[in-house]
């Protein structure tokens, strides 16, 4: 099966004390992404470790994502925000085998009408 494009995982671990700041950062960054190519992003931050922060961007090539990634603004993220997160960065491309949303060309589905009672006799 041929991949359509791929998402890459950013595992991003910030430093004591800058788990909200740092998240907000991330979180402000990850849009750039749709100027190389990325066709969408999210952010996500685990309730069970708050320093555990992970970047998701889909992208149609790899070579879009090491312009991201490798490009201007992100080179001057990570230098801005040097010291709020561990290094190293591990990042991981994976291909997007499946995929689903919901959406308004996707309606759930209507329910289906109760039927109606049938008439009674007068007695």
């Amino acid at each position: 099966m041929a991949a359509k494009g791929g998402v890459v995982w950013i595992a991003w671990y910030a430093t004591v004390l800058r788990q909200e700041s740092f998240a907000v950062e991330v979180a402000r960054a990850a849009p750039l992404a749709l100027r190389y190519g990325a066709t969408q992003y999210a952010v996500h931050r685990s309730t069970e470790d708050r320093y555990k922060i992970t970047q998701m961007a889909w992208f149609a090539s790899e070579g879009d994502w090491y312009r991201y990634w490798n490009g201007p603004e992100m080179m001057e993220f990570r230098r801005r925000n040097s010291g709020h997160f561990q290094i190293p960065v591990s990042y991981v491309w994976n291909d997007e085998l499946a995929a689903g949303a919901l959406g308004p060309e996707v309606p759930l589905p209507e329910p289906a009408p109760e039927p109606e009672p049938e008439p009674q006799a007068a007695a």
